[in-house]
């Protein structure tokens, strides 16, 4: 239509969404202004996918629940069930959810089995995996050192629980394990509760302490072992070990563990699958 001078006047109809916030995210240049006037589209599915993750992280659903199928996510959403279906595949390669036929999606728990040897990717030489068995050397709470705030994305002068232990495989000592836990969302974690506790760590965190470990990245690199590693986990002075060093991140990707380990290779080997 025309305005009083001639000019034209377009109106744009407000689109009846639930996503107004998401559609279009402008390009910021580093120093804070719009580089230029091109807008970055996210697709719907991922939009779908980041209100689902928000879902998941403010607990609407917990570890080991059901999630509203497929359907009931379309109508809340009010996107088509194939939008949320790509959305979901997307949380399920994240490992975030668990699809089970015939049952629905769940919400991914560090108590399933599958996923106790998600991030312990050391595999026997021979035979299946199984679960090690843990010794329980030192718990303590201490003063962060630098490298441990740095890794962990908190102060120098914030509280951390120290633990150290070794995992036995088949009787045999095989890891000697170093982790670091910002003390602020581990407190009251003992060194007689992690022995009366039976399951796999991450779901001790999981259930008790509300974090659930999204994602890690590693460093490894081969080292040898001094008196002191060599002592504990009983192996010749000087014995080839590996190194792995691992960050593991919660929602939001905020690191929330840092774990040093040094493994004994002698019969075991890791096993990462690329993809």
């Amino acid at each position: 239509m025309l305005d009083g001078n001639g000019g034209i006047v377009v109106k744009l109809r407000a689109m009846n969404t639930v996503l107004p916030n998401l559609i279009v995210n402008n390009v910021q240049s580093p120093g804070g202004s719009a580089a230029g006037s091109s807008p970055t589209f996210s697709p719907l599915y991922q939009q779908i996918k980041a209100l689902i993750t928000q879902s998941l992280q403010s607990g609407e659903w917990k570890p080991g629940e059901l999630i509203p199928s497929e359907v009931e996510l379309a109508l809340r959403f009010k996107v088509s069930q194939g939008t949320v279906r790509k959305a979901i595949d997307e949380l399920a390669a994240d490992n975030l959810v668990v699809r089970r036929q015939g049952k629905g999606t769940f919400v991914a728990t560090h108590h399933e089995e599958r996923a106790q040897f998600r991030f312990l990717r050391l595999i026997p030489d021979e035979g299946v995996a199984g679960y090690p068995e843990n010794k329980i050397v030192e718990v303590k709470r201490l003063r962060a050192p630098a490298e441990v705030a740095r890794l962990l994305d908190i102060k120098s002068a914030d509280s951390v629980i120290f633990i150290q232990r070794i995992q036995y495989f088949s009787g045999l000592a095989t890891i000697l394990e170093e982790i670091w836990l910002p003390g602020v969302l581990f407190k009251g974690l003992t060194a007689e509760r992690l022995i009366e506790y039976k399951g796999p760590m991450y779901g001790l965190f999981e259930s008790e302490f509300g974090t659930r470990m999204i994602r890690a990245a590693e460093k490894i690199r081969a080292v040898s072992a001094d008196t002191v590693v060599s002592a504990l986990l009983q192996i010749s002075l000087n014995t080839a070990l590996l190194s792995v060093e691992r960050v593991s991140y919660t929602y939001g990707d905020k690191p929330v563990e840092l774990r040093r380990g040094l493994y004994v290779t002698e019969r075991h080997h890791y096993k990462n699958e690329l993809n």
